[in-house]
């Protein structure tokens, strides 16, 4: 126990935030964490500085059933805490740990390839003529369901998208 214990001191809880770089809700669940965890060793301190011992014979002495403070000092002597295995609880936190560290780098994964593409678009954006000075060749190479559309429209005899008139109105008239 004393090893964990000296392993838990030399916890560098403001590394652990900035080289994990947590943000949000994480960061405070951990600073929350951190809190319970510095209450918890306060508290076991200030138990362990108390005195542990129980003077029976004082007892004894105070009251006039000794045989009650008897039986309770046989129960003291023969009282042994619960230990427990905790062990089973560690390998479910590794395994619940290795679980979230693998969906954040899948994660970190798509993100970076998301980024990437949305790098490459913005530099195609950037770079991209302006919209005045393509010419029909160009958006017809750039999107080929236009030119299809097109070719279409006039095999069937029509010289006009249909709606248009509706959408911008008549531009005969001028």
């Amino acid at each position: 126990m004393a090893a964990g214990r000296s392993a838990a001191t030399k916890i560098d809880w403001a590394h652990i935030t900035s080289s994990l770089g947590l943000k949000g809700s994480t960061a405070t669940s951990l600073q929350a964490f951190k809190k319970r965890n510095d209450d918890a060793r306060r508290k076991l301190a200030a138990l362990n500085q108390q005195p542990q011992t129980v003077d029976f014979s004082r007892y004894r002495s105070t009251l006039n059933n000794t045989a009650v403070v008897d039986e309770m000092e046989q129960h003291f002597k023969n009282f042994k805490p619960v230990t427990y295995d905790v062990g089973r609880q560690l390998k479910a936190i590794e395994a619940f740990e290795a679980q979230a560290v693998k969906s954040a780098e899948e994660t970190k994964g798509r993100v970076d390839v998301e980024v990437a593409e949305l790098e490459k678009t913005l530099k195609n954006i950037e770079t991209a003529r302006p919209f005045e000075d393509l010419t029909v060749d160009e958006v017809a190479a750039a999107q080929p369901e236009i030119d299809k559309r097109t070719e279409q429209l006039v095999s069937k005899g029509r010289w006009q998208v249909p709606g248009y008139k509706e959408k911008f109105g008549d531009l005969s008239v001028l």
